[in-house]
């Protein structure tokens, strides 16, 4: 048996585990085909995706689920990191040093001289502070430097607000926001050409993630309940109609929303 075989077998050292795994399925000449054909653009939309299933099983308060999610997380991160070690970028050691140093700098009240007698607030405001920092070292002088491209755009736009509201530019409130989606829904109202009425569509929605984040709403939590509901109440027209030998297509539109105002009604006897 190799040293190789012997790290792969050790359940003592779950991580050495791991990245040996990794380093076999990447070997040029040993290794599988598909996992060496893969890049960091190739299995960026699976970390994604992966992550999008962490916070489902959390959702669902699914733990046993949330245990496995988080191992195909890592396995995302360790898969990234084996990739940029093959092209001599970095390392999986250097990952998990550059994270470890950061959350060193950005914790002073923990692991350094300062007081940790602060509120959440406080805590938030100079986390803020140390970010910002940090993008000006890298040459990210705009308030919206930073905000990532590839984030669900609800949450990017979150992020952009926030940042901008930080400089003061944001309605003060939230009844302007709510005056502000009012108007951009009559201008999607008044929309005539395809492209023009996407562009209002966009704003009308930009100005939703607004009021959200003055409701102190995560909208991405709120349409993913929403979707949630829409299933629930949809599966129960389903079982209702296949109870009685049909499905929804052959049922009617009225037919069927007499079944969702009865599974409203359910719901509502439910709580």
């Amino acid at each position: 048996m190799t040293d190789s075989d012997v790290h792969m077998q050790d359940c003592t050292d779950g991580m050495k585990r791991l990245l040996e795994i990794m380093r076999r399925l990447r070997d040029p000449k040993t290794g599988c085909p598909w996992d060496l054909e893969q890049d960091f653009d190739t299995i960026a939309p699976y970390t994604i995706e992966e992550a999008y299933e962490v916070a489902d099983a959390i959702s669902r308060q699914n733990w046993t689920e949330l245990r496995s999610e988080l191992g195909d997380l890592l396995f995302q991160s360790v898969f990234h990191a084996q990739i940029a070690q093959d092209r001599g970028l970095f390392s999986f050691e250097d990952v998990v040093n550059d994270i470890a140093d950061k959350m060193i700098a950005r914790h002073p009240h923990v692991f350094g001289d300062e007081s940790n007698a602060k509120s959440a607030d406080q805590q938030t405001r100079d986390w803020e502070t140390v970010k910002a920092a940090e993008r000006a070292a890298k040459a990210q002088t705009g308030v919206l430097d930073g905000v990532a491209l590839g984030l669900p755009a609800l949450t990017r736009a979150i992020k952009l607000q926030n940042r901008a509201a930080r400089v003061g530019f944001d309605w003060p409130e939230t009844t302007q926001v709510l005056d502000k989606l009012v108007e951009e829904a009559q201008e999607l109202r008044d929309a005539q050409q395809d492209d023009h009425q996407a562009e209002e569509f966009g704003d009308l929605l930009f100005v939703m993630a607004n009021l959200a984040r003055h409701l102190d709403i995560d909208p991405e939590k709120a349409l993913r309940s929403a979707n949630a509901k829409f299933t629930r109440r949809f599966q129960f027209i389903e079982t209702e109609l296949a109870s009685q030998g049909l499905g929804p297509q052959d049922s009617t539109l009225e037919e069927m929303d007499a079944l969702w105002d009865a599974a409203k009604a359910q719901e509502r006897q439910g709580h």
